[in-house]
């Protein structure tokens, strides 16, 4: 497993943005695939961004052509890049890392998670 902590959140404006980061404890090179997931209350939650150790990327439809998902191997940190960001995206933001498992396939690691709020 590796730990993950994000940072980044906070309050923005309809139509601003934010870049969220989440700095893993080693290398992330050899990890499978990170990924940017969010939880608003009441709600379950839901994945808003993966990239592969390739560097393909998956965005949620809600999300697409708005949010950019990147990962700087060097610095073992994923970023979230969030534009023209709107009210219903308003969460708490996590991040994970999925490293192989003999048993599983792989195991998924959380970060603690990171507040956006989004309001005039």
């Amino acid at each position: 497993q590796v730990q993950l902590v994000e940072s980044g959140g906070g309050l923005v404006q309809p139509g601003g943005s934010l870049r969220l980061s989440c700095a893993a404890s080693r290398s992330i090179f050899s990890i499978l695939a990170m990924g940017w997931f969010r939880q608003a209350p009441g709600k379950q939650r839901e994945l808003v961004a993966t990239i592969s150790s390739g560097g393909r990327t998956n965005y949620a439809d809600s999300v697409k052509d708005r949010f950019t998902i990147s990962r700087a191997n060097a610095k073992n940190t994923v970023y979230l890049q969030m534009n023209s960001l709107k009210p219903e995206d308003t969460a708490v933001y996590y991040c994970s890392a999925d490293t192989p498992d003999r048993t599983s396939g792989y195991l998924r690691s959380w970060g603690q998670g990171t507040q956006v709020t989004v309001s005039s």
